[in-house]
């Protein structure tokens, strides 16, 4: 149990430090969302590769490459990474045209929508204290984000209900990963091979130019290599000890950790309203997953 927490614990912290980081870059840096979705993806992948040789390298059945590219294609999953991209690139593009809380209220409805169907449609169920739990978790995620948001344009508010669907999906495959490193590192290569086709597209549109912004970059990198890559192979540990009902809820302490670590890296505000809908998403958080 306390492994669980644990892996959960440093999954959700990683989640809110890459959400603060996107929400730096795309808004704060000139970096367009197509460059900083292709950093992200391939220094996620990059990196992960570098984990995945090393964790294999006192292994002596085979030469380390072949251990490493065996592993990759056992626990990779072409599902995982197309899911992965859809994320990426649909969240970077919606969140240049809409507000921090409307954003986030689409996200993570979705991605609840997604994972709790798929945990319901599976057999598992809540308790009658777990749906008060989720409901209040909910309310508090609604308190939190519910005053900075705003109507967004049709095609944002798409892009930002398919890219949480999409994490969804992730999550959901996640569970039946038998090595969380390898399926990870996998599924980033495959996500950043479908940058490929996304570059050319971009360059031959002509709609919009590839702007590397100093800052933007190093946001994207630090967002790729640790709160991406290797936040995800957390979560991916996490998610076959963990329902897929819990697995959804426990996302909704995201928004929350990232505006508190806001307040704590940023020094933006902390006010009533934020402690308010913290105490109630984090408790009914705890109602959902407390056994």
């Amino acid at each position: 149990m306390l492994k669980t927490f644990v892996l959960v614990a440093v999954a959700m912290f990683a989640f809110a430090a890459n959400s603060l980081l996107c929400r730096m870059a795309l808004a704060n840096t000139d970096i367009d969302p197509a460059s900083f979705t292709i950093l992200r993806l391939a220094s996620g992948a990059i990196a992960l590769l570098f984990l995945s040789s090393y964790s294999l390298r006192f292994r002596r059945k085979s030469a380390p490459s072949e251990r490493v590219f065996h592993g990759l294609k056992a626990n990779a999953s072409i599902p995982g990474g197309i899911s992965l991209f859809f994320y990426a690139i649909f969240f970077s593009f919606a969140y240049i045209s809409m507000s921090t809380g409307t954003g986030a209220l689409l996200l993570f409805g979705a991605v609840q929508l997604t994972m709790i169907s798929a945990g319901l449609l599976n057999g598992e169920r809540f308790k009658k204290r777990q749906w008060c739990g989720f409901a209040l978790a909910f309310t508090g995620l609604i308190i939190l984000l519910l005053p900075s948001a705003s109507a967004p344009s049709l095609l944002s508010g798409a892009l930002m209900f398919i890219a949480g669907i999409a994490w969804g999906i992730y999550s959901l495959l996640g569970k039946r990963s038998a090595s969380a490193l390898l399926s990870t590192s996998g599924n980033f290569i495959y996500a950043s091979l479908l940058c490929i086709p996304l570059t050319i597209f971009v360059a031959a549109s002509g709609s919009e130019q590839f702007v590397f912004d100093k800052a933007g970059i190093y946001y994207a990198l630090a967002s790729g290599v640790m709160a991406s890559g290797c936040g995800y192979a957390v979560w991916y540990s996490a998610l076959p000890l963990i329902k897929s009902t819990s697995a959804g809820t426990v996302q909704l302490s995201v928004p929350v950790l990232a505006t508190i670590m806001g307040w704590g890296v940023l020094g933006e505000q902390l006010s009533l309203q934020i402690l308010v809908a913290a105490v109630a998403t984090l408790g009914g958080i705890y109602l959902v997953i407390k056994k």
